[in-house]
């Protein structure tokens, strides 16, 4: 089974240097690197395009998923950067995703937009695959590393932050972790028939549980701070590989997906 992983910058530099290679689909272009880590090929996918371009909202979901699915991916870890709501999950801590909470707005969020004349409506019940979500919990316990699970998040359609007044509304509806990323990326690999989970670095305290203003280098030097032990914790993922069975693919449509 060929295993992707999404992220930024200091993910897909794990397996060293490399050389992106531009994936075309019906969507546009996608930015894919491969490296061989723990004994197979594994793919990157670089979320906001080489040298980070695409804010939050204009990141080309259906592209990446897409591209992912036609080079033969059935297996995907996503890393996400997130503000925390929950006072147990702390700016340092590491978090898989449960569920989720749509707050977005603009985004092309299906395959399937009925001009074909097919309506599709995908089942989300459990929206991360458990088996993936299971060896990533694994291979964080292997390390050391406590994972935080079952995390709500809240998916905002940034690219600012959100206000105190979103961030107490969020927290009325059950949400523990807010970012910009996850929504549609967990619905399009869903429509794709892909085992899709997220493992998140809690970056800050989200707007007015933090006592001072918001900041991207506060982000940053979160990330930059953890992205070591993250490397850590896929490449032990990547070397194990998830066991098991699930539902996913069954629950997917990908037979219906355009092709090239």
């Amino acid at each position: 089974m060929t295993t992707a992983i999404i992220g930024g910058t200091g993910v897909y530099e794990l397996g060293g240097e490399a050389t992106p290679e531009f994936v075309p689909t019906p969507f546009g272009a996608a930015a894919i690197f491969r490296a061989r880590v723990g004994g197979a090929d594994t793919l990157f996918l670089a979320r906001h395009g080489v040298g980070h371009a695409m804010p939050p909202h204009r990141v080309n979901y259906r592209a990446n998923i897409w591209a992912l699915h036609a080079l033969g991916v059935r297996e995907v870890l996503a890393t996400q950067a997130v503000g925390s709501l929950n006072p147990d999950m702390p700016p340092g801590s590491f978090a898989l995703l449960g569920q989720f909470i749509d707050w977005t707005k603009g985004r092309p969020a299906t395959f399937f937009d009925g001009d074909d004349g097919m309506v599709v409506h995908v089942d989300v019940t459990e929206p991360y695959c458990p088996r993936v979500t299971a060896a990533a919990r694994h291979a964080g316990a292997f390390l050391g590393e406590a994972l935080h699970g079952d995390a709500v998040y809240a998916c905002a359609e940034g690219p600012r932050f959100e206000t105190p007044a979103e961030i107490r509304a969020l927290r009325l509806l059950g949400a523990d972790l807010v970012g910009m990323t996850n929504v549609p990326e967990a619905v399009l690999a869903r429509e794709a028939g892909l085992c899709y989970a997220a493992v998140c670095i809690v970056c800050n305290w989200a707007a007015g549980i933090s006592p001072t203003p918001l900041t991207h280098a506060e982000v940053l030097g979160i990330m930059s701070d953890r992205t070591a032990d993250l490397r850590t914790l896929i490449r032990r993922y990547l070397a194990e590989r998830a066991a098991g069975s699930c539902p996913c693919a069954e629950l997917g449509f990908p037979q219906y997906l355009p092709a090239l």
